[in-house]
């Protein structure tokens, strides 16, 4: 790959973490549970297990101090989409790290794209920089910048993107960009959408059958049920702006206008049997991740027997949970003056609490949710947009700051981040949160 001058040091760091982490004889691999991070790890595991180095797999959802401890006994570590924003790691013993959250104060070998002024939270993901180590696996480098919303495509993520199409791993299209264009009976696929929601379509069929048969598009054909992809080029444009119409009434006029949009389409490989929109297999992913089955994602990534069966029920449960979280969300959402607050306590599932708040986005301010952690622990996530960004808006700052503050851990990129600290805290972390207006 003819790598740009500009990303020539980013590329010679990658050499040199190569080198050290090939050079371990059993290392554990710890990487994060959603899409970023089963990819990443997924891409660690194949290049180690195509050199014959023995390894192990931990999946964490968050290192904080108790993750550390268990770590202590290990003598090599290989760290992706985890380790840059906890200094405790400085005190294990050899570790590598792939990251690309915010960092300081890390003095173990890393390679994070921030240290190179490529932004991590929408240039590249852990996964893209698993790959400029190791090159493997470029179809999940990019499902995993798709796991963390990097798309479209820009900076280091759209080179790597052009190597994929290159090597005929991906399919670049410009199309709706609802989820399950090539899997869902066009019904569902209109009736569970929620990235976007669509007001009065979004988990009500009947409006749903009533519109597809008011722009006069079937939704059978020889007694099968028909998917988004088998419509012809009438049917798509009649069924899109019929769409933009609906949210342009509810006053959407932002989502309307993303509503079509750069997909990716992965090819069919040694894991796949035939074409797969890579929203679908990143969702299935982190479906995987979410639920306590990361092992289940890397397989479904490594193409192991059955593993894409489990992942598809998983993504079901998924998918529920969701529809659930965000039904009692659109009546228990508090506006805390700087931000709006979920308190999911009891009711939300810590592993899709940041989902829901990202659903809730483009409200104006940024979304904090909570949770109740598995460890007794509350665990926040915080959601922003693109906007607020620009506006200074730098929420893993913020939450790394009030972690450090309040015995917690936490930390991630500037528009998505989160934390988990002890119960008694949470009146005094919510106000530290008053931050969030810097």
């Amino acid at each position: 790959m003819d790598v740009p001058s500009e990303f020539s040091s980013f590329f010679q760091r990658a050499l040199e973490i190569k080198k050290i982490a090939l050079s371990m004889k059993n290392p554990l691999v710890v990487h994060h549970h959603d899409t970023d991070g089963i990819t990443s790890g997924a891409i660690v595991k194949t290049a180690l297990r195509k050199r014959g180095i023995p390894h192990r797999m931990k999946v964490v959802k968050t290192l904080d101090e108790r993750a550390v401890e268990e770590l202590r006994k290990e003598k090599e570590i290989i760290l992706v989409d985890l380790g840059a924003g906890n200094k405790m790691v400085n005190e294990l013993g050899d570790v590598v790290i792939i990251d690309h959250h915010q960092t300081e104060g890390i003095e173990k070998p890393q390679l994070n794209p921030l240290l190179f002024g490529i932004d991590g939270g929408r240039e590249l993901s852990s996964s893209g920089a698993a790959y400029a180590v190791f090159k493997e696996r470029i179809d999940l480098a990019i499902i995993g910048a798709i796991g963390d919303m990097q798309f479209p495509f820009k900076g280091l993520n759209r080179l790597l993107l052009e190597r994929a199409e290159e090597e005929g791993k991906i399919r670049v299209e410009k199309d709706l960009v609802l989820y399950g264009r090539y899997s869902r009976p066009l019904v569902q696929f209109i009736v569970f959408s929620d990235a976007p929601y669509i007001p009065s379509l979004s988990f009500n069929e009947d409006n749903v059958v009533l519109l597809l048969k008011e722009i006069g598009i079937e939704t059978e054909k020889d007694g099968r049920a028909r998917t988004y992809s088998e419509l012809n080029s009438a049917e798509k444009r009649k069924l899109v702006s019929a769409l933009v119409e609906v949210l342009m009434a509810k006053g959407k006029e932002r989502l309307a206008s993303k509503l079509v949009g750069e997909t990716y389409l992965l090819m069919p490989s040694e894991v796949i049997k035939y074409p797969m929109d890579a929203s679908e297999f990143s969702t299935m992913l982190n479906a995987c991740g979410r639920h306590g089955k990361a092992d289940v994602g890397v397989g479904f990534c490594l193409g192991e027997k059955g593993a894409k069966e489990r992942a598809e029920e998983l993504l079901l449960h998924h998918k529920r949970m969701i529809r659930e979280g965000i039904k009692y969300a659109r009546t228990s959402l508090n506006d805390f003056g700087p931000f709006y607050f979920l308190d999911g306590r009891e009711k939300i599932d810590e592993g899709i609490i940041g989902i829901v708040c990202g659903m809730l986005g483009g409200l104006g301010k940024p979304v904090f949710g909570i949770a109740d952690s598995e460890d007794g622990r509350i665990k926040i996530s915080g959601r922003g947009t693109v906007g607020l960004i620009e506006k200074g808006l730098n929420l893993g700052g913020v939450l790394r700051g009030c972690s450090e503050k309040y015995r917690g851990i936490g930390g991630g990129h500037q528009i998505a981040a989160g934390a988990t600290f002890p119960k008694e805290n949470l009146n005094e972390f919510l106000l530290c949160l008053e931050k969030v207006r810097q």
